[in-house]
């Protein structure tokens, strides 16, 4: 298969290329700075620009491209930022497949959007088909996701990927818990009764290959586990596997003026399920956080 990615440099992106070339696909990456390689073509999504004959002929897209939510302490700037580049990026890939003769269209668009669609659903269980919720990061989903209409209307198969928690130990929410645990000074965050919907890396890669090759599935799609957990049930279950103790909570004020607005993101509870991966008949490799957790940790 011939697959164009955008954010084939980031903690996902470089992972899934690994990946892609395994299984023998042929990868073209979309750099923003001068392309090394054959295998790269540059593109510039804040002025909406993307050479057309780079698009033509793929069979898919795959779109990973943003920046990252917990990288920086958040202030207005850099929501702005969250949010450019993720519908920017986006919107110019869709309308760029849109404009394409019918012949030359790939036949889907992966395009990565998160959980964070559906705000705080405190203990509620959600699947697809639950409204955006309200906050920063739900209304950017809604614009997220609503930038690759143009690609849909036009006939493509997009499917909308609203990635959880993935678990690896280089990258992600994983990595910066790792050594206050190690050193025992970590605990839950807040309360801890706030639902994480956590996925391991393996799962993550096959539901992203589940999904390209499913051509009747379509549309919003949780890339979870099947087992959302708590934030404190994932806390111990992270010190078990490292033998340390976990008995230092985390205050909601020490978060907030560490993270400034992340703050209330990192505190919100998505009790979230992968209704569509299960109904489709994807079959996990870590069906459970202790399994998940270990992988994460010695792969």
């Amino acid at each position: 298969m011939r697959i164009l990615l955008a954010g084939a440099s980031g903690f996902l992106g470089t992972r899934l290329v690994d990946r892609l070339a395994a299984d023998g696909h042929q990868i073209t990456r979309l750099v923003r700075r001068p392309p090394r390689d054959p295998r790269e073509q540059r593109w510039d999504p804040s002025a909406a620009q993307l050479d057309p004959a780079v698009v033509a002929g793929s069979d898919a897209v795959v779109n990973l491209a943003g920046a990252g939510v917990g990288d920086k302490r958040w202030n207005d700037d850099y929501r702005r930022v969250i949010r450019s580049s993720r519908v920017d990026t986006t919107g110019t890939l869709a309308s760029t497949i849109a404009g394409l003769p019918a012949a030359d269209r790939p036949r889907v668009l992966l395009n990565s959007s998160a959980v964070g669609w559906y705000g705080n659903t405190g203990d509620r269980a959600v699947e697809e088909d639950a409204p955006a919720g309200e906050g920063f990061l739900a209304d950017v989903c809604r614009v997220w996701e609503a930038a690759t209409r143009p690609a849909e209307d036009a006939g493509v198969r997009v499917v909308r990927l609203r990635i959880g928690l993935p678990l690896h130990r280089d990258g992600g929410m994983l990595k910066p818990q790792l050594l206050p645990m190690r050193l025992g000074i970590s605990g839950p965050l807040g309360g801890g009764r706030q639902w994480w919907p956590w996925i391991s890396m393996a799962d993550w890669l096959g539901a992203t290959l589940f999904l390209l090759d499913r051509d009747d599935v379509a549309g919003p799609v949780n890339v979870v586990g099947p087992a959302p957990a708590t934030n404190a049930e994932f806390t111990r279950e992270l010190a078990r596997q490292l033998h340390r103790p976990a008995i230092m909570p985390i205050p909601s004020l020490a978060l907030k003026v560490a993270l400034g607005g992340f703050a209330q993101e990192a505190l919100t509870s998505a009790r979230v399920l992968p209704g569509v991966l299960t109904q489709a008949g994807f079959a996990y490799h870590h069906p459970d956080l202790p399994s998940a957790l270990h992988a994460a940790l010695t792969d």
